[in-house]
């Protein structure tokens, strides 16, 4: 059965299990004497408190004096990317293309729910400006038009004048040829862009729209999620009388990562992929196998699906690609269903 492992743990510490909702917050503790204890406050109150995961660990530990503070370990599930998807808030983000691409994301598939409707909604781009690079590396391999180097300093000189930091660099057949997008990515950290997404390295797989699509997402909400994990690592910093506090997060593929390693292209399911490992977990342990999870929430309901064995084979559904919000994102995904019905 195909679970996320925990790390060894210092039980003689405080441990924290957080799900960081849209509404509400909640914190499973484990104190060093080994009970476990849970709390449930506002995920957003800002006349209190900053963050919610903080300010619950915070009065936990407030309870119980005579325990020391320091912290061995916080596991976190958190619908920070999800929101920003959601309400359109993430960074504001420059796609850089191949030469002649420059609408190709946009355009897309061209692919209609309803073929006869007369007025279709497209979803908003999450990209603010997009350049065309000029570049264009061939199927097999040769280079068709080397990368200008110069050209490629002028274009992100002009989009750093307009403001952007985040840039998303897709270029054609990058997914086996990544040569180029690697001189950007070393021209762009020269001139102090703080985000840089590279679609070879965000989703390495042939089909330029969905390796696209992925990219531009992950430099949209990766530095909203940087900023939210330095946040809770500077609280607990704070709360652990300055003990290394082990933090990690719940990935949409329903595996914990370092929060050095969290980004935003993981990150959009990260909260209901707890609550659909804590449901096979909890039900397989009693006998039951076949599954069907309803997580409803103060903002949306989550309803999932498992089909395991008696023998306690079975593994975690996941999708490859997935669309949310209109977004196409091709990263390993929980295969949940959303609906706003909180």
């Amino acid at each position: 059965m195909s679970f996320p492992h925990s790390s060894a743990s210092d039980t003689s510490l405080w441990q924290f299990w957080v799900d960081r909702g849209g509404t509400f917050t909640d914190i499973v503790a484990r104190r060093p004497d080994g009970q476990l204890i849970s709390r449930k406050l506002l995920s957003e109150n800002p006349q209190h408190y900053q963050d919610a995961a903080v300010e619950g660990i915070r009065r936990l530990q407030a309870e119980f004096p005579q325990f020391d503070a320091r912290i061995d370990a916080v596991k976190m599930g958190t619908t920070v990317a999800t929101n920003a998807l959601l309400e359109r808030k993430g960074e504001n983000t420059c796609l850089l293309i191949s030469r002649g691409l420059r609408d190709q994301l946009e355009i897309g598939y061209q692919t209609r729910p309803d073929i006869f409707a007369i007025h279709i909604d497209q979803p908003d781009l999450l990209y603010g400006c997009v350049y065309e690079a000029p570049e264009r590396i061939l199927a097999d391999g040769s280079i068709d038009m080397p990368l200008d180097e110069e050209g490629v300093q002028v274009i992100l000189r002009e989009v750093q004048e307009a403001g952007y930091q985040s840039l998303a660099v897709v270029f054609m057949h990058a997914y086996k040829y990544p040569q180029h997008e690697l001189q950007v990515e070393k021209i762009a950290r020269q001139m102090g862009f703080s985000q840089i997404s590279l679609s070879h390295q965000v989703s390495p797989l042939i089909k330029l729209v969905p390796r696209g699509d992925t990219t531009v997402a992950d430099a949209y909400l990766s530095p909203v999620l940087k900023r939210y994990v330095q946040q809770v690592k500077d609280g607990l910093a704070q709360q652990s009388d300055g003990c290394e506090t082990q933090l990690q997060f719940m990935q949409s593929n329903g595996g914990l990562t370092d929060a050095a390693a969290f980004h935003g292209k993981d990150a959009v399911l990260s909260g209901p992929a707890g609550g659909v490992v804590g449901m096979v977990r909890t039900a397989v342990a009693d006998g039951f196998h076949q599954l069907i999870g309803f997580d409803m929430g103060g903002t949306s309901t989550d309803v999932s699906h498992y089909a395991g064995s008696a023998d306690g084979q079975g593994d975690l559904e996941r999708e490859t690609e997935t669309q949310v919000t209109g977004i196409r994102l091709r990263v390993p995904m929980m295969n949940i269903h959303t609906v706003a019905a909180g």
